[in-house]
């Protein structure tokens, strides 16, 4: 294996994670941070010393005070482009969140949830047998370009100093609409027609009738038309499966995918809900090189603990030879 050629130790950078589905993005940060604390590519010699010894001598843990973070959540649902800035690289961190992103994401039709996702719950139901690939290619030129997104009122934005699913649960009247924001969706394709084969199904949980209330309570003062009732005969069988298709979009900062979904289904006359959400690219952080400048992610799972005892001749554990492999100096 060729040497290792690194600028003087201890180094800021930044690398991408591929976080999986179901961590928050939070766990995945500390996960890391317990790592990088202790290793001589982040942690000044001395201090990893100094940590040695007091650990020797029965003393407190040591802590580090390496700074770590990372340039954009992703919902426990949610999997893919997690970026992770080190030292100097927190400072760049910023820069990620308006960055052009792409997802990918799959779309199950026939009921909407109160999250936009499937670990919400049920909110209303509609038909979606005469929903066909080419209904839903037809309305996304709709949501291309710069549009207006409205966020979901189960977020937690603020509206007069209270988050909006407050608004929602409690069944208090939104004082007004929801302010609508401009994003631009550079591009939208429909890249795969899953029809009914697939695995996913609709989510357990289902509001109640007196949650459904509170809802229509919230939205009513804006929109007097809101119906939440349930289209007739729109629950499948146990023997079939409602359409489901994939959607692949680059968008600006600040897009709403969940909403994006969430509309569409609308617009092609039933309703729809997230149950897949990958982010394949963030900056030039990608899962799949498509460009020379793209720096690919490295799995989660490269910072299992047993990753960090074995060394090499050089001293390097697995997965600080993965980091070296991936990361982005930060110099200034």
């Amino acid at each position: 294996m060729p040497k290792i050629n690194l600028p003087p130790l201890p180094v800021s950078c930044l690398f991408g994670v591929r976080k999986p589905s179901g961590p928050t993005s939070m766990s995945v940060v500390n996960d890391i941070q317990v790592l990088v604390q202790k290793s001589r590519l982040f942690v000044e010699a001395s201090k990893l010393e100094q940590a040695a010894g007091k650990k020797a001598r029965g003393r407190n843990r040591f802590k580090g005070n390496v700074k770590i973070g990372q340039g954009g959540t992703l919902d426990p649902l949610a999997d893919g482009v997690l970026v992770i800035g080190v030292g100097k690289g927190t400072k760049q961190l910023s820069s990620f969140l308006d960055c052009t992103k792409e997802y990918i994401t799959t779309c199950l039709l026939g009921c909407e949830t109160d999250s936009y996702d499937g670990e919400g719950a049920i909110v209303r139901t509609a038909s979606w047998k005469h929903i066909t690939r080419e209904a839903v290619e037809r309305k996304l030129g709709q949501f291309t370009g710069q549009i207006e997104q409205v966020p979901p009122i189960f977020s937690a934005l603020k509206m007069d100093g209270k988050p909006l699913y407050e608004y929602a649960r409690k069944g208090i009247p939104l004082p007004r609409s929801i302010e609508s924001r401009a994003v631009t969706i550079h591009s939208l394709e429909l890249v795969e027609w899953l029809g009914s084969d697939h695995p996913f199904s609709w989510p357990a949980k289902k509001m109640s009738d007196e949650e459904k209330l509170s809802l229509e309570k919230a939205v009513q003062g804006i929109d007097e038309n809101v119906d939440l009732k349930d289209a007739p005969e729109s629950t499948p069988s146990d023997l079939e499966r409602p359409s489901a298709f994939v959607l692949k979009m680059k968008v600006s900062g600040g897009t709403y995918v969940r909403s994006i979904v969430h509309d569409l289904a609308h617009a092609v006359g039933s309703a729809g809900h997230v149950v897949t959400l990958t982010r394949s690219r963030q900056g030039n952080f990608v899962l799949d090189q498509e460009e020379e400048e793209d720096h690919v992610c490295m799995p989660f799972e490269v910072f299992a603990a047993e990753n960090s005892k074995d060394v090499d001749e050089d001293g390097w554990t697995r997965w600080e030879k993965e980091v070296i492999n991936h990361l982005q100096i930060v110099s200034t």
